[in-house]
């Protein structure tokens, strides 16, 4: 007798209708992502292949390596708004930014208003090498001025791994969580899903993202989810309508 397990649904198999991808790097040579306006094209009509809608870009401001600043990076949404609408391409598209949290960022946080993905909420993201000593200073401050943060990626902390901990740490003061979807697939590796799976079962994941920076993050949408149950990883999708444009 033969038992045939049920095949494995790919990741662009569960996007629902109206996705609002809110964390990506899509606009053209300004960062790790998009390397032209061709690239920008042909990434964004892939994702709306999949079945996205909606798209919240986020270039990395990261002193040093990438110097992006509020001004810039509003002046290339304009511009790569024009080249959408050129290119036939009429989905909603607007660019927030994913801050460097560290003492850099401490100070921009008051001296201008940050660029958000929508009314107060900030993507900010951690070095993938250790959290900044003054982590909880920066959430704080963030709050304080009336912003809701939310950590980018928290699955792929490596440091965080073994102290899950932290991670509860985190949503007590207030942090939101946004998942690669990416991780769901084993992308990143065995233990960025087995984390990435733990927190999905505590619920303590509130949103999701493509993080798309070029062809091969789009090509590996069509990779099996790993998860055996969906149930989670589907809600999460569905929370990402709090952002519609």
């Amino acid at each position: 007798m033969f038992i045939f397990s049920k095949p494995k649904k790919s990741l662009a198999d569960l996007i629902p209708d109206g996705y609002v991808d809110i964390h990506s790097h899509l606009l053209p040579s300004i960062d790790d992502g998009s390397k032209d306006e061709n690239n920008t094209i042909s990434l964004i009509n892939s994702l709306k292949d999949y079945g996205f809608s909606q798209f919240i870009t986020t270039p990395h401001v990261l002193t040093g390596v990438w110097n992006n600043t509020r001004d810039g990076i509003i002046a290339k949404e304009t511009t790569t708004k024009k080249l959408l609408e050129d290119n036939n391409i009429d989905n909603p598209f607007k660019a927030a930014a994913e801050y460097l949290m560290d003492d850099v960022f401490l100070k921009l946080i008051n001296n201008e208003p940050l660029l958000t993905l929508k009314d107060n909420y900030v993507l900010v993201e951690m070095s993938y090498l250790n959290a900044p000593l003054q982590l909880y200073d920066i959430l704080y401050e963030l709050q304080l001025k009336g912003y809701k943060p939310v950590l980018a990626h928290p699955e792929r902390y490596l440091f965080y791994h073994f102290k899950f901990e932290e991670y509860e740490k985190l949503k007590r003061v207030g942090c939101l969580f946004q998942i690669n979807l990416l991780s769901v697939t084993g992308y990143y590796g065995k233990p960025v899903f087995e984390i990435c799976k733990k927190l999905l079962d505590h619920d303590m994941i509130d949103f999701s993202g493509s993080d798309t920076h070029h062809d091969r993050h789009i090509q590996a949408f069509k990779n099996p989810v790993l998860l055996k149950n969906t149930d989670s990883l589907i809600k999460v999708l569905n929370k990402n309508s709090l952002f519609n444009l």
